[in-house]
């Protein structure tokens, strides 16, 4: 028997997907598939087999060093590895230990910028068949089980803004390397456009050169591609998907973030989901998730009201979920120490836990009008680097918590910037703080997993504030 069919991992569709696979490689001449899984950040991380092995390693799982999820974003290893139980009371990582990475069936693609090449995303398994606790996926997953217990569905439409740049210098001379904790130079770039015509078809028309090929191939890897659109700020760009259901969004973001570094990648430019690059007159960007929930018996829309009223009674104690633990959310929708740096007063990006109708200053927006099937909340809380399984887990379960106390979510606020309400995390720090102190997140995300993913950013916090900036230079290397 192999692995999968040992522990039981796939269900009948997978079984089925797992053969259509198999002859799709065969038929379209793949050479080579990619095993990939998203790691603690969002980022995708595995190995390339050759067609022959495809089927195998499908069935029982390709082997990954565990250190893989214990490193922050510099690629820096976290925990203390070779001591007993690795730095985590777990034998099973202890020494770099091997965990397995078993492929999803259903998420095959072939890569339309990488010639017979095929893409499978995978979940992470010990050798003995339990699930690797720190697997986002699964996490995700577990947050979906505990909707569907409750009788609903999770769906979620994607807005995500982003920057593409000319690529000027690659910086890969050996000098320009860096080390485990301290990233190498970050490419030398230019803008495509200006910015500041919001909307315009000149600007549009400037982008369509990349926008036409991304838009080719992301309709080839079967994304639900709807817009793609200038925005405000130079050489910033948005793409919106049509929403899904379950874990079909996150699977989405996770594949199109890194679809779109590649291909602009291999056409000579930079495209970068960093929220606010250091670069002069650059906007920040954001990732606005627009969610509902599907009532699991009647199929209908479980937040469009039956009367005058825009949200019904479950969509505002969802609503009053997101808000009541905004503060420790933040941790997962805004993970990086940049994404702080966007929420500003008066700039069209939240600074408080608040909702309103149809209001871009707020941080959930209601919209649709009442009792329409498209009613919904977009919370405009998110940067585009958010790890999409942790960011919609952790909405997934606010709202329960929400619904399951029946909270209110207060009147809706017209003058965001003006009104009395929580004040949204300043730094990642203060992010962190609030979900170490969220118990009810630490519960519902499980403490193990709270606690790992705790030390892995307090480890990138601690190496930023050894940094001597260049702020810190101007304002003090004269005066004093």
């Amino acid at each position: 028997m192999s692995f999968v069919e040992r522990h039981g991992i796939w269900n009948a569709a997978q079984s089925a997907a797992a053969n259509d696979v198999e002859a799709r490689i065969r038929a379209q001449k793949i050479d080579v598939v990619r095993l990939s899984f998203a790691d603690q950040h969002g980022i995708l991380r595995g190995k390339t087999v050759v067609a022959a092995e495809a089927a195998n390693a499908m069935r029982n799982g390709v082997g990954c060093t565990s250190t893989l999820l214990l490193k922050d974003t510099s690629h820096r290893t976290v925990f203390p590895v070779f001591t007993a139980g690795g730095g985590l009371g777990m034998p099973e990582l202890q020494g770099a230990a091997d965990i397995l990475m078993v492929a999803d069936p259903t998420t095959f693609r072939c890569l339309p910028w990488a010639p017979h090449t095929g893409w499978l995303l995978c979940d992470l398994y010990f050798a003995d068949g339990r699930p690797v606790p720190f697997c986002t996926r699964r996490l995700y997953r577990q947050a979906i089980d505990r909707l569907a217990a409750a009788g609903y569905d999770f769906m979620a439409g994607l807005e995500v803004e982003f920057h593409i740049f000319k690529l000027e210098d690659p910086r890969l001379r050996p000098q320009d390397a860096g080390q485990p904790g301290q990233p190498g130079e970050p490419p030398a770039v230019s803008l495509l456009t200006q910015g500041y015509q919001y909307l315009t078809e000149l600007r549009y028309d400037q982008l369509d050169p990349i926008f036409e090929v991304l838009r080719r191939d992301l309709q080839k890897l079967e994304l639900p591609l709807r817009t793609l659109e200038v925005e405000y700020g130079p050489s910033q760009v948005e793409v919106t998907l049509q929403p899904g259901i379950g874990l079909a969004p996150a699977d989405h973001m996770i594949l199109f973030r890194s679809a779109v570094k590649q291909i602009c990648r291999r056409l000579g430019y930079h495209a970068t989901f960093m929220c606010r690059p250091r670069l002069p007159n650059v906007m920040s960007s954001g990732w606005h998730l627009h969610q509902s929930l599907r009532d699991r018996s009647s199929g209908g829309n479980a937040f469009a009201s039956t009367g005058a009223d825009l949200l019904s009674p479950l969509a505002e104690r969802y609503l009053a979920g997101l808000l009541h633990h905004a503060r420790a959310a933040a941790a997962f929708s805004t993970p990086t120490i940049n994404g702080y740096k966007r929420y500003r007063p008066y700039s069209l990006a939240p600074d408080r836990a608040i909702w309103g109708c149809d209001n871009r200053g707020v941080m959930v927006r209601a919209l649709g009008p009442p009792g329409a099937a498209s009613t919904r909340l977009e919370n405009r809380v998110g940067e585009p680097a958010a790890n999409p399984y942790l960011y919609m887990a952790a909405q997934i379960l606010s709202g329960l918590d929400g619904m399951a106390r029946s909270l209110a979510p207060g009147p809706s606020a017209d003058v965001p910037y003006e009104t009395a309400a929580p004040l949204l995390p300043r730094s990642l720090g203060e992010a962190l703080d609030a979900l170490r102190d969220d118990l009810y997140m630490r519960d519902s995300m499980g403490t193990v997993f709270v606690d790992y993913y705790l030390q892995i950013k307090a480890a990138e916090l601690q190496r930023f504030q050894l940094e001597v900036s260049d702020w810190e230079q101007r304002e003090y290397f004269d005066v004093f």
